[in-house]
C-alpha cells in the first residue's frame, strides 16, 4: 500500500469513530458526509472511480440530507421546538 492510502486509511477510521461518538444527529449528519467524503477518497486512491463518484454522491450527499430531513420532520411533529444555537432558559434560579 501506498503511504497516502495508509494516510487515507487512518482518517476515515477517525472520521468513523468522531461520528459514532457524536449524539447531536444534525452534527451526525456533517460529520457522516465529511465521513463519505474520506471514503470516496479512499475508493479513488483503490483504483476504483465508479465506485468513488457512486460513494461522493450517495454517503457525501444523500443520505446526510435525509438524514437531516428525518431529523427536522420529528421534532416538527414531536411539538419540540428547532434546534437553535442559543441556550434554553429556565424559569429555575441558577445555583
Amino acid at each position: 500500500m501506498t503511504v497516502l492510502l495508509v494516510v487515507a486509511l487512518i482518517a476515515v477510521a477517525v472520521a468513523g469513530t468522531v461520528v459514532a461518538l457524536t449524539h447531536d444527529p444534525e452534527r451526525q449528519a456533517v460529520t457522516l458526509s465529511v465521513f463519505g467524503l474520506l471514503l470516496g477518497t479512499v475508493f479513488v486512491l483503490a483504483a476504483a472511480p465508479d465506485v468513488a463518484l457512486s460513494q461522493i454522491a450517495v454517503g457525501t450527499a444523500l443520505v446526510p440530507l435525509l438524514v437531516l430531513l428525518t431529523v427536522r420532520t420529528v421534532r416538527r411533529r414531536s411539538g419540540r421546538p428547532e434546534r437553535t444555537d442559543a441556550p434554553e432558559r429556565s424559569d429555575r434560579p441558577a445555583r
